[in-house]
């Protein structure tokens, strides 16, 4: 959690590039993420030569080298504490014309980094701006990891309360739900193949520093944790460049994040690769047949992107492998063949593990649709016995689209504990973890009256495998009591005889006071 004095060195940031001209979040985004990379090149640059003035020998790692470059310029210049220091015009021409080329054409680091800054170009348009940006920036801290991976998902809220790029922002309360529920452990190779921000691997990765910090600290299992556990897939270059820096702020040292069109031909060559899919995919639009691969078109034959990526799910998992996907609802219901098709497969085919129902005011203010969370199992064998359904009426916020948060900041999310009943009409998430552990036992003699339950596979298969939450959930009504004909026909009658003897004693009081 950030303070109040580095989120106001932040918004100082945020407002040097908009009182500048640049007022698109997501072009503001970038020119952060490079500097924040150029400001991170300084940092390993200086370790590696403190390394080798304790060893007494030449310096390893260091990203810029030693001495001068064809031109006769320093190679020291382009680091930040150096540039930070010069002249206006100065810092200008060394940043536009010599740093970001040289970002651009590092050839000696083969990271995720190095590749996704090879389209960096400076945008800031002049020296003073420069100036602001770097000065400020340079006052927010960066040494501690937690306030690193902090203040770059304060600046990607930043994003997204602009009202740009919505859709790439899954709200984190409900990215940790899902983490929590599929429990990532050491040896997991974890794949979003919609990675946007990589807001799902960064939790993922938080998860593992938190219950399996022993197994990730050292040896191999150091090894797999940086350089193969967390693979992102996205083809906007943009939002590459956002989720590596979001991962390498979060203290991830090699994750595979890179281009690609999950959906095309080409992508082959991972079938089986992942144990863990953590994924929110794109709901809306309809592909090509001849750009989509042809062995998802064999699993299920639509254009419909929603389906394609259930499909992909199930070819990039290995047998065992589990998955936490947000649906649209129309998944669920679908009536198309290839609808019917899909949900078959998963739970005659595979292990469909849970349903869990949203509200529809998730994702506001970008998007009001109805969606869900799928947990499954890939086995190739079949599986699904019960079917756990829950039903979940309020995330802790507002479903409108302020998206306030209806309690305080400790009660909120999936980790607040124990709520009271008044705090559990506001906050679901608690009870839906506690729950789902509990799915193979107590849930299973939960009525369907209740907000969670289970569905015997047999049910579903009847119903030709619907899996909507409402296709099962059974609504109590309130029991009315009604008058039987007889007594309101006798009380019609005796108010008809007050009115007529009402009447009577009225006329009869006008005729005497005629008198």
């Amino acid at each position: 959690m950030i303070t109040g004095d580095v989120k106001s060195k932040v918004d100082a940031v945020w407002d040097a590039f908009w009182t500048g001209g640049i007022s698109n979040p997501l072009e503001v985004m970038e020119q952060i993420t490079y500097l924040l990379f150029i400001r991170r090149l300084d940092d390993e640059q200086t370790r590696a030569l403190n390394k080798a003035n304790m060893l007494g020998r030449d310096p390893e790692g260091n990203p810029f080298p030693i001495g001068t470059d064809e031109e006769g310029r320093d190679y020291n210049d382009l680091r930040w504490s150096v540039f930070k220091n010069m002249q206006a015009d100065d810092m200008f021409y060394t940043v536009g014309e010599r740093v970001f080329p040289f970002i651009k054409n590092m050839r000696g680091e083969e990271s995720t980094y190095a590749h996704v800054m090879k389209d960096a170009r400076l945008t800031i348009p002049n020296a003073a701006m420069l100036v602001r940006v770097v000065d400020r920036l340079d006052k927010v801290p960066m040494e501690n990891r937690d306030t690193k991976g902090d203040i770059y998902e304060y600046l990607l809220a930043k994003i997204a309360s602009a009202g740009q790029n919505g859709q790439f922002r899954t709200p984190r309360h409900i990215i940790r739900l899902m983490v929590e529920m599929t429990q990532p452990k050491p040896g997991d190779r974890i794949v979003d193949p919609a990675s946007g921000t990589c807001g799902f691997l960064v939790a993922a990765s938080e998860y593992m520093r938190e219950n399996h910090a022993d197994e990730i600290n050292s040896g191999a299992g150091r090894e797999q944790f940086h350089h193969d556990m967390f693979h992102g897939f996205d083809f906007d270059n943009t939002m590459l460049r956002i989720g590596s820096m979001n991962m390498l702020l979060h203290g991830i040292e090699q994750p595979d994040v890179r281009y690609r069109d999950s959906l095309a031909e080409a992508n082959t060559d991972d079938a089986g690769a992942y144990s863990l899919i953590l994924a929110n995919p794109p709901f809306a639009g309809n592909l090509d047949y001849e750009s989509t691969a042809k062995d998802l078109q064999q699993i299920v034959k639509t254009k419909k992107t929603e389906l394609l990526f259930m499909a992909l799910f199930l070819r990039l998992l290995q047998p065992g492998g589990r998955a936490a996907v947000i649906v649209p609802d129309g998944v669920l219901f679908g009536s198309s063949k290839a609808h019917k098709t899909l949900r078959k497969i998963l739970v005659e085919d595979h292990k469909l593990d849970a349903v869990v129902k949203l509200p529809s005011g998730v994702f506001k203010p970008y998007a009001g649709v109805s969606t869900a969370i799928l947990f499954f199992t890939k086995t190739d064998s079949g599986g699904t016995d019960n079917v756990w359904f829950y039903d979940v009426q309020s995330d802790g916020y507002s479903l409108d689209d302020k998206r306030t948060p209806l309690l305080d900041e400790s009660k909120l999310g999936v980790l607040a504990g124990e709520l009271s009943d008044d705090e559990h009409a506001k906050n679901n998430l608690p009870d839906v973890l506690k729950r789902w552990f509990d799915r193979n036992d107590g849930e299973l003699s939960r009525e369907r009256t209740e907000q969670s339950f289970c569905v015997p596979k047999d049910d579903i298969a009847a119903q030709d495998y619907d899996l909507s939450l409402n296709r099962y959930k059974e609504i109590v009504h309130e029991e009315v009591e009604h008058r039987a004909p007889e007594e309101i026909l006798d009380e019609l009658d005796r108010l008809e005889k007050e009115i007529v003897d009402g009447m009577t004693q009225l006329r009869g009081m006008l005729a005497g006071g005629a008198e």
